[in-house]
């Protein structure tokens, strides 16, 4: 991931006086030519980058000995991988230089070539049955026969006959495409963060230097933020001192329009694991931050390559002041084809947005005859709306748009038998699409992606690290504010609470939470979850200082106590565990109000005691006078009463807390994908390596212990709490995971019906069905939630929480959780 650099000294003829001239480099690692000090253009040969043009003609004042330099990374567009793009990087990668010449380029060559196949396109493409692709075919070829390769004075007059059929216009009520153009950076993938930065300087410098000569050109740029990654923190100093001209160059076409700001997140983050919480900074941040740097709000949001799209974005948005939504990623649905390309998006609130996909299903168009009639033909709201979107740039790994884009869709900006097409801007699209909107559909609820199912559950370590940051930023700031309140003299920790939010939004990204990156990747982004654990204790303890000062000074009483803080909204009664006089560590049952604190001296005792009780059979029975359960010596529950009702939740003959085994051989994208024939390879986990046993026997808690084997060669380890007064039973699991291609869950049948399960989501809770009875149904046989999923009846139901968790199911009466 390191780079090299390439002195390259260029002395141009006299001879090639009114030429146009080049300077070629082929390589297959990606390049940036430094001019003056200044980057000037991006290569990179899967994007079509292979030129810097030095001069479009030579003139005798112009300088013909000049000296380049030129930044040669050894990875190329899609990483460092061999093989297949989707491989990790290769330690023993070499970088080729192919090529590196002084040309002259024959404008008219090239542009005679863009004519001759835009016909060929249109009359392959049309078909036999429209004229115009006849037209097309003869007027190429008569071009052929005018044109003699060794006379270019021939070249203009076989252009002529090009340019006669491309100026024949369309009529009035032919379909608009909007073309803008578009350079997907994902922020870390199959590269780490830092060579992110050479991306964006890459296809940003080239896309400025286009706009120089293409004043008509305009650019959608959702990364904007990457530039400054952490705003006043290490990246963005070190990237505004090493690319400063270009920053400011970008602002010059932001103000001229060109260059245009959308998204309105920090980062185009995941769109359904992070919490509610993290959606409204994404939002806050990016807002805040398109307003400071660039004068206005977003009144997009631009996610168009995320996983899905959860049913409360849309509440989120409208909160935020963005009405607009772009995205194509539902256009990868293995199973159904979304039924629409432009509606409106309705979430669980009932706030509505005007969404819009790409009919061309792609973000990374390059103005093909061939995409701008699969536009049109796509188009499933024909009729209701006559314009569309057409993202054209290559993206994923950055590139963006080249000349031979732009000049094939110049030929067919207004060309009879073909769409319009014209160069536009988010605001225009969304503007007349909004005048269009009176007859277009609502879809309600979720944008469920069909696909990539695995990225709920990829990568456990980040999945941990996300809900930990995210419940650890949550206390500071409760405690911080509270802290205020109290004393006028705390200092509000601002500054380095948006720095630690920053860190975690970045962690966020759509290959980062999802775990659909490289191990340098994963290794960067655990490092960051570290630092906020840490800094996130630090201010989280001069927080309480402050707060309970006068509390703490223990000195001044006889009676050793222990302070408890409650950072959740409701009053909570648990059993905690606090030091002894002797250092040991001691139970209490304590009651501690909601965003409150209690002062612990003489332990809460409970109206019950729980009961350990082990049975002959080897079984183990617990019970607190709330719950009783019965467990078998692998653990697995048997019974679980609520004995209030005498209600039994465990199915006769089933075993609940039943760890199961599956084949996790996805058809291509490993990381990302479970497929739905996973379920049929399910194996329950019954090697015991050691049978429960009673850990603790009883009065403010019970538990018990036991470990398994897991496939060949992992082990699991589970500890099972009662706890005193207590609705629930807990469940502390380690996985000792050596697996490869093997995807376990913990499923819970329990004795409930219903047609739906209902699952937490940001702010709120969305039910999906629980049986198989369409297609849309099956396609969710692996889904998300995030703190908890319920099945439930009239007056009983039985909900399953996870503390780090976020893949989940619920087939018939079945509670899966995978693991």
């Amino acid at each position: 991931w390191e780079t090299c650099w390439f002195k390259v000294e260029l002395s141009i003829p006299p001879a090639w006086a009114g030429r146009e001239v080049h300077f070629v480099w082929e390589s297959d690692g990606e390049g940036l030519v430094w001019r003056d000090a200044q980057p000037v253009q991006g290569l990179t040969k899967e994007g079509e980058k292979t030129s810097y043009i030095l001069t479009r003609s030579l003139k005798e004042s112009e300088p013909h000995s000049l000296t380049l330099y030129v930044e040669l990374a050894c990875n190329g567009l899609f990483g460092a991988g061999k093989g297949s793009m989707i491989a990790p990087p290769d330690p023993d990668r070499r970088v080729t230089l192919s090529k590196a010449e002084l040309v002259v380029f024959n404008r008219d060559v090239y542009e005679l070539l863009v004519d001759l196949e835009i016909l060929l396109d249109m009359a392959q493409l049309l078909g036999e049955e429209n004229q115009r692709s006849f037209q097309a075919l003869y007027t190429a070829n008569q071009m052929v026969n005018v044109c003699d390769v060794t006379d270019p004075s021939t070249f203009l007059a076989a252009r002529d006959l090009a340019a006669a059929i491309f100026s024949q216009r369309n009529g009035e009520s032919q379909h608009t495409i909007h073309a803008m153009g578009h350079c997907h950076i994902d922020s870390a993938w199959l590269w780490p963060y830092e060579e992110t930065i050479r991306k964006c300087a890459r296809s940003w410098v080239t896309v400025v230097h286009l706009m120089e000569h293409n004043p008509e050109l305009t650019f959608a740029c959702s990364q904007l933020g990457l530039i400054p990654v952490l705003w006043q923190a290490q990246q963005f100093e070190w990237v505004r001192s090493c690319y400063p001209g270009l920053y400011a160059r970008i602002q010059h076409f932001v103000a001229k329009g060109q260059f245009i700001p959308v998204g309105g997140t920090w980062v185009e983050m995941d769109g359904n694991l992070p919490s509610g919480e993290s959606m409204v900074r994404q939002f806050l941040q990016g807002q805040r931050f398109f307003q400071e740097q660039f004068g206005r709000l977003c009144s997009e949001f631009w996610l168009p390559d995320t996983f899905g799209y959860s049913a409360q974005l849309p509440q989120l948005m409208r909160g935020c002041g963005i009405q607009r939504f772009l995205t194509q990623k539902l256009s990868w649905n293995l199973v159904n084809s979304f039924p629409h390309h432009t509606f409106f998006w309705e979430g669980i609130d009932g706030s509505q947005v005007l969404t819009h996909f790409p009919p061309g299903d792609s973000y990374g168009m390059h103005g093909r005859v061939e995409e701008i009639l699969k536009t049109v033909k796509n188009n499933k709201d024909k009729g209701r709306v006559n314009h569309s979107a057409f993202l054209f740039g290559f993206g994923d790994g950055g590139g963006g748009p080249t000349q031979k884009m732009l000049d094939r869709m110049k030929r067919m900006s207004n060309t009879d038998g073909l769409p319009r097409v014209q160069i536009s801007t988010p605001d225009q699209l969304f503007s007349v699409l909004e005048k269009e909107s009176s007859q277009l559909c609502t879809w309600v609820g979720e944008l469920f992606l069909e696909l990539h199912n695995g990225t709920y559950t990829t990568q456990a370590q980040i999945k941990k690290g996300n809900r930990e940051c995210e419940r650890i930023l949550h206390d500071v700031e409760v405690l911080s504010t509270l802290a205020v309140a109290q004393d006028r003299g705390f200092q509000y920790p601002a500054s380095q609470l948006q720095q630690l939010w920053r860190l975690l939004l970045l962690n966020q990204f759509h290959d980062v939470l999802p775990g659909s990156c490289i191990q340098l990747v994963v290794e960067d982004a655990l490092q960051y979850y570290t630092e906020i654990r840490r800094a996130g204790a630090q201010l989280q303890e001069e927080a309480v200082q402050s707060l309970c000062r006068d509390l703490l000074q223990s000195k001044a009483r006889s009676t050793p106590s222990t302070l408890v803080l409650n950072t959740l909204s409701w009053e909570r009664t648990e059993v905690i565990s606090r030091p002894g006089p002797d250092g040991t560590e001691t139970l209490a049952l304590e009651v501690v109000p909601s965003m409150g604190y209690a002062l612990v001296q003489e332990p809460f005792v409970p109206p019950q005691p729980v009961a350990v009780r082990k049975q002959e059979d080897g079984s183990i029975t617990m019970e607190n006078g709330v719950i009783a359960v019965c467990l078998d010596t692998m653990g697995r529950l048997t019974s679980l009463q609520l004995l209030e009702s005498g209600r039994e939740s465990v199915p006769d003959g089933c075993y609940a807390n039943q760890f199961a085994l599956f084949d996790d051989v996805p058809l291509y994208w490993d990381a990302w994908d479970v497929m739905d024939y996973h379920l049929e390879t399910r194996k329950p986990v019954t090697t015991l390596l050691r049978p429960l046993e009673i850990t603790l026997a009883g009065g403010l808690r019970g538990s018990v212990r036991f470990s398994l084997q897991v496939g060949k060669s992992s082990t699991l380890t589970q500890e099972i709490i009662l706890d005193a007064m207590c609705p629930y039973l807990r469940f502390l699991t380690q996985v000792e995971w050596k697996e490869a291609h093997k995807f376990l869950k913990v499923e819970f049948p329990v004795q409930v019906r219903s047609t739906n399960a209902t699952y937490e989501i940001q702010f709120g809770h969305l039910q999906r069905p629980t049986h198989w009875n369409t297609s849309w149904d099956w396609a969710r046989f692996e889904v998300w939630a995030h703190k908890w999923l319920d099945l439930s009846e009239h007056g009983f139901g039985v909900a399953l929480l996870n503390d780090c968790k976020y893949g989940a199911s619920a087939p018939r009466n079945i509670l899966s959780l995978s693991l």
